[in-house]
């Protein structure tokens, strides 16, 4: 496969994780809002473990998130530190204005990368919970 394909199938998954979690997060604020409101001044055991539940993702979704986002980000520096060895080092030839795109390309999939490694761990958090709480009822 090539890089262009490649690189095009990650900006569609990217872009398609992003519209799932902007379709999700609505829902999950939307009812746990009205958990909130409804549960009131006492809220019952049920209501408690969901509100502990919701901060807990949240932490635990976000530090995957960081973890992720900073290893495909080594990982990515180490890919262009070795292809900038390899341009630099290259014979002069006229294909030479070449390297610079294929640096900048190599960027710009290394930016998909990191973007998509982050969203990943949040976007499945949020789209589990859209499902499991559209399935349960309010009081």
């Amino acid at each position: 496969m090539t890089t262009r394909r490649r690189s095009a199938r990650s900006a569609r998954t990217l872009h398609a994780q992003a519209a799932e979690l902007a379709w999700a997060v609505p829902q999950v604020v939307a009812h746990r809002l009205a958990r909130i409101a409804g549960a009131g001044l006492k809220p019952t055991l049920r209501d408690r473990k969901e509100f502990a539940r919701m901060v807990a993702e949240k932490h635990d979704a976000f530090g995957e998130s960081w973890q992720a986002m900073a290893w495909q980000a080594l990982h990515a520096q180490q890919e262009f530190t070795a292809a900038l060895a390899r341009a630099a080092l290259a014979a002069p030839s006229p294909r030479r204005k070449n390297a610079a795109h294929a640096l900048a390309q190599q960027l710009h999939r290394s930016a998909l990368a990191v973007a998509g490694k982050g969203l990943a761990p949040v976007h499945r958090r949020a789209v589990a919970n859209a499902k499991r709480l559209g399935r349960t009822k309010l009081r």
